[in-house]
């Protein structure tokens, strides 16, 4: 089972990717990668998964809108769970510019044999596609009091909360479970910034290009551990807001 996190550039910009295999009873880090054209990242994952094998694709953007304006259900939700915690999402309708590309991406992966998964049995193999939101996620499996904020901000702000967002990887992702072998990591992107290495921390990025380089595959690697984690454990240790008609995201419940 193969576990595919995408962070997708909802309008402009690269999108991050990775790819994690569930073996000898945990998850093993593949590959991370950036890709531009939606074509592209179609194509990595093509190369990442065949077409008959089993996986979960977890996508942060909204593959699902039903609204012509306001926001989702699912947004709505994020809010008044998670909005103490800064960890609100965007608001997402079909006026919004980036919906007709966040869409077509799911009726891409749908056209794959990727059926969306707001329900699962878990450690059922299949092949699913879930809609994730990684801010929230980090609240629950890394008992934070607010987000990360690495996103927006003076660079040097941004490098120590991107720097506090590799540790927290490093050293509470591996003791969860499922557990995240990040030994012999090697980062296929030579285009991209260092990687994380075992549990090594990797170099800080120097530039608002470097960190966000880094910064796109982190969240990739948090959105397929998510779906690892959903795969791992269904409802009984994650919680969904929304539903399959009007959007739903996928988050991780808060760790005991």
């Amino acid at each position: 089972m193969k576990f595919i996190g995408i962070d997708l550039g909802w309008s402009s910009g690269a999108s991050g990717l990775c790819c994690l295999n569930w073996e000898n009873n945990r998850l093993q880090f593949i590959e991370c990668d950036r890709q531009l054209a939606t074509n592209d990242i179609l194509a990595w994952i093509d190369r990442q998964i065949s077409p008959t094998e089993p996986a979960i694709i977890a996508v942060d953007a909204p593959t699902i809108i039903a609204n012509p304006t306001g926001m989702r259900l699912a947004d709505k939700l994020t809010h008044k769970h998670f909005g103490r915690y800064h960890a609100g999402c965007y608001p997402a309708n079909l006026s919004r510019p980036f919906a007709q590309k966040t869409v077509e991406f799911g009726l891409s992966l749908e056209a794959r044999g990727f059926v969306h998964a707001p329900t699962i049995e878990a450690q059922k193999l299949g092949r699913y596609q879930i809609e994730v939101f990684p801010h929230p996620a980090t609240i629950n499996l890394f008992q934070l009091e607010r987000i990360l904020k690495y996103k927006k901000g003076k660079l040097a702000e941004r490098q120590l909360e991107l720097m506090k967002l590799c540790q927290y990887i490093i050293d509470i992702l591996p003791t969860l479970k499922p557990s995240l072998n990040l030994t012999n990591v090697e980062n296929k992107n030579s285009r991209s910034s260092a990687f994380i290495s075992g549990s090594q921390l990797p170099e800080i990025p120097t530039s608002i290009a470097t960190l966000k380089a880094l910064e796109d595959q982190l969240d990739a690697l948090l959105c397929a551990y998510i779906g690892a984690h959903w795969w791992y454990w269904g409802i009984e240790k994650n919680i969904v807001l929304g539903d399959r008609t009007t959007g739903y995201i996928v988050i991780p419940s808060r760790q005991l």
